[in-house]
């Protein structure tokens, strides 16, 4: 299934890898993947554990304190996995139902997470102001990497049980518009100044985000209006999936107070946790696409059409443990090239321009502009080998 020059890469950046056979590697990568259940776990485990030891503030914000400190540490610990299916074994790879079923899991998972959430939180008289909202911070990151990113693996495939959680999903943390403007719009206008998920070279952050919070929420609506005209539907046709994945989007709102009301808390809390934790969510989701295509661009061609998108157009990551954490959205290079690549499949680019860190470590980095800046601006430099003026007419 692996080249000869993979395999001996497998000797390479991975230290701990250097002593198991192909098969064993391949092994602890396709159970490798089961490491999705730490963060599902990490709230609840932090309201035991603050118990425990009676720092309840500090484990509030424990899971944080794992996603952006411990696994930041660990990646270059660990290294980068080189490892790589053969295009020729891509197909055979791809039908193996055991990574299918991994993702499919996660929305019965998160539903569950969610609730017992607000359940730990209610039960939480310790927490101080600051505490409640770092716990709410973890509740919307583990949003952000399980019905965000699994979402997104979700809506790309093309079974109509796949497509229907994904969407489910994304509903459960607000956005449920990202299934369509994603498939239709990112995909389509990835890396030119059409698509506000692609992030323009020296463009902070707090000046990407505003744009894309808008532009997405409101194409996503006009291609889904597009759409159904080209069937002579109207928007607030039953046919307009928008209309019931926000419908299901409010019903959780409306199910998680009454959770909380019925267990003695208030019914607007559980309402305002609800949108709170898909604001965190879908922000997560929003710092990725601006450091996934930072800089980079497709060239426009004669005709006015863009250049056909490559592996060329993406950031790609390709350390090991955030990969596993992320179902591999770090090889985010193969993802644009081939969209419908399922996540075990999908191949590292050495050719692709490469972040220094993987998501995790660059999420923060993004949020300090000048140290972002600092770091990627010349990489985008050196990709492109671009003079002052070039970069001016990104």
């Amino acid at each position: 299934m692996y080249s000869k020059y993979e395999l001996a890469c497998l000797t390479g950046e991975i230290m701990w890898l250097n002593k198991l056979s192909l098969e064993s590697a391949m092994t602890l990568k396709k159970y490798g993947y089961l490491i999705f259940l730490i963060p599902l776990a990490l709230p609840s485990l932090s309201f035991y554990w603050a118990h425990e030891t009676g720092l309840h503030n500090f484990f509030a914000f424990f899971t944080l304190i794992v996603v952006f400190v411990l696994v930041p540490i660990l990646d270059v610990i660990i290294g980068k996995d080189p490892v790589n299916p053969d295009e020729d074994d891509v197909k055979a790879l791809s039908q193996v139902t055991f990574y299918r079923w991994l993702t499919l899991i996660c929305l019965p998972l998160y539903l569950v997470c969610l609730f017992s959430s607000a359940y730990w939180l209610l039960n939480w008289p310790e927490l101080n102001l600051i505490g409640q909202m770092g716990y709410v911070l973890s509740i919307g990151v583990v949003g952000g990497i399980i019905a965000i990113n699994v979402g997104h693996e979700l809506i790309h495939k093309n079974t109509q049980l796949e497509q229907v959680s994904g969407g489910l999903l994304l509903a459960l943390v607000s956005y449920a518009g990202f299934k369509i403007e994603h498939i239709y719009g990112h995909h389509v206008h990835v890396s030119t100044p059409l698509d506000a998920s692609s992030s323009r070279y020296n463009q902070s952050l707090y000046h990407f985000l505003p744009n894309a919070y808008v532009h997405n929420f409101l194409n996503a609506w006009k291609l889904q209006k597009q759409r159904l005209a080209k069937k002579h539907l109207s928007l607030l046709s039953l046919q307009n999936e928008l209309l019931w994945y926000y419908a299901f989007s409010l019903g959780c709102s409306l199910l998680l107070g009454a959770f909380m009301y019925a267990l003695g808390g208030s019914f607007i809390a559980g309402i305002v946790l609800f949108f709170a934790q898909s604001f965190i969510a879908f922000t997560l989701l929003e710092i990725i696409n601006y450091i996934e295509h930072y800089g980079l661009h497709r060239k426009q061609l004669n005709n006015g059409k863009y250049e056909r998108v490559n592996p060329e157009h993406s950031w790609n990551s390709n350390y090991f443990l955030t990969n596993m954490f992320l179902f591999q959205l770090q090889r985010h290079s193969d993802h644009h090239a081939y969209a419908s690549r399922r996540y075990q499949v999908l191949r590292h680019h050495e050719n692709s321009p490469q972040l220094p860190f993987g998501y995790a470590t660059m999420f923060v980095i993004a949020l300090i502009p000048p140290l972002w800046k600092a770091i990627m601006n010349p990489r985008v430099n050196a990709y492109y080998q671009y003079d002052a003026q070039d970069l001016a007419h990104q």
